[in-house]
């Protein structure tokens, strides 16, 4: 499995706020462990101490300024240091990349979120990404209202989090969009089961994504 002429698999997570991607990436992580699968856990924005750093910018309350264009710009500048220190690295060396969001979030939030060209979206992927595309997308997917209500509970919410409820609306609707257009690639886990269910689930589909790769 960690043979370094084998390039390993890129797993994204995906969904709106309060979907529980955290907890859900913790239990990947683990499986993938016990398998002896060599992986890392990253995010976006984030993943590097550059990237970070733009992320913080993103997030920061006090930035109501930032206009969708430079948030756009923002987000793929963040992915390009991302890509270039981290995933790229990662799987040429055959671990397993497990992303807690990635492009598809950036058709969601500044796409449908902020009413952004999806052809322009499609531009800056090709441009910031080459050929790196998830393999596996696993998009968490819950009722607006109950995701927002999940996500306050963790208080001091941030820049995105304090978006009204009809830019979520939008996003969660883009992202079962993306759903339905690459069922090959994406698949819906409905994340307002049990814990016990929605794991049962991510097992299922990791071992039949698993057994396609070796």
């Amino acid at each position: 499995m960690n043979d370094s002429h084998i390039r390993g698999s890129f797993i994204s997570i995906e969904g709106i706020e309060g979907v529980g991607k955290s907890t859900n990436i913790r239990f990947i992580c683990e499986f993938l462990n016990r398998l002896g699968i060599a992986n890392i856990a990253t995010r976006e924005p984030g993943g590097t101490p550059i990237s970070e750093k733009i992320r913080d910018l993103l997030l920061e309350v006090s930035n109501k300024s930032i206009c969708p264009m430079a948030e756009l710009l923002m987000m793929f500048s963040g992915r390009a240091q991302h890509i270039c220190e981290i995933i790229e690295p990662a799987l040429a060396s055959g671990s397993w990349v497990i992303c807690d969001r990635f492009t598809d979030a950036t058709y969601a939030y500044q796409g449908a979120g902020r009413g952004l060209s999806v052809d322009l979206i499609q531009q800056l992927e090709i441009l910031v990404q080459g050929a790196i595309r998830p393999d596996l997308t696993l998009i968490f997917d819950i009722q607006t209202n109950l995701g927002l209500e999940r996500a306050n509970q963790r208080g001091n919410p941030d820049r995105f989090e304090r978006e009204d409820i009809e830019f979520f609306d939008r996003a969660r609707h883009c992202y079962l969009t993306i759903a339905d257009a690459s069922p090959d690639r994406c698949k819906l886990i409905d994340a307002s089961q049990s814990i016990g269910q929605v794991q049962s689930e991510i097992r299922d589909l990791l071992e039949q994504f698993v057994a396609s790769r070796t």
